[in-house]
């Protein structure tokens, strides 16, 4: 026998779709992108300059390797980070933001300055 489905509370009765508030596009693209865990760290990082993969790896306490090297790869395919390989030996990849990444600071200055003022240590 099949359970019945609740309601879903963001559907109730009175609440017609031209009334409701909704989130706007540009936030809900840029927090899919950028909420994820370490994307911020990264970018905050980078914003300071170019930094080798093992320099930002030393810079982000907790990060792995692989979670570094997953977030650059994602970052690099929305076109905020650029990977520039130097030749070696040793060979060495360091990562910069293009202008759209660098473009996020102002914002991301602001969130640091209101994380500090309204969220407990």
């Amino acid at each position: 026998m099949r359970r019945p489905t609740k309601p879903d509370p963001c559907d109730a009765p009175g609440r017609e779709a031209g009334t409701r508030k909704q989130v706007d596009d540009g936030i809900t693209r840029a927090f899919a992108l950028l909420g994820k865990r370490w994307t911020g760290p990264i970018v905050s990082v980078l914003i300071g300059g170019p930094a080798y993969f093992g320099d930002l790896c030393r810079a982000i306490p907790g990060i792995s390797e692989r979670m570094l090297s997953d977030r650059l790869a994602e970052l690099g395919a929305a076109e905020l980070v650029l990977r520039e390989v130097h030749g070696g030996p040793p060979l060495r990849v360091s990562y910069r933001l293009t202008e759209t990444g660098a473009a996020l600071e102002p914002a991301l200055k602001e969130l640091a300055w209101w994380a500090r003022a309204h969220l407990k240590s």
